[in-house]
């Protein structure tokens, strides 16, 4: 784990928001277990083979979590925004979230990274 990656963290100030980035940075771990982390654009990014996976942002009302290599994916509709190569839910306080639906597109979005 990158230690500045886990400063990001433990600097965010909404507790909410905090507890998700680690449950999401988790979610990266749990399923791209070989990743590497780094601090890039003052954001976590989370890599698999020198290519981008992930990344964790936060606003102030929102987490948002960016999957990359999404082109390929069926993803729900409405949950995700961006272009084609890479999608982002932005997820809010006391919203539900489906860390297992996060981690099955991470993991198919991930398996093409070589």
């Amino acid at each position: 784990m990158n230690q500045e990656v886990t400063d990001f963290i433990n600097a965010v100030k909404e507790n909410w928001q905090a507890e998700l980035c680690s449950r999401l940075r988790a979610v990266v771990q749990e399923t791209i277990p070989n990743h590497q982390e780094r601090m890039q654009y003052k954001k976590p990014h989370f890599l698999k083979n020198g290519k981008y996976a992930a990344v964790i942002s936060t606003s102030k009302d929102a987490v948002s979590f960016t999957i990359f290599n999404t082109s390929s994916l069926e993803l729900p509709e409405g949950l995700f925004d961006g272009p084609p190569e890479r999608k982002t839910i932005k997820l809010r306080k006391d919203q539900p979230v489906d860390f297992q639906l996060l981690s099955s597109l991470l993991n198919q979005a991930a398996a093409t990274l070589s």
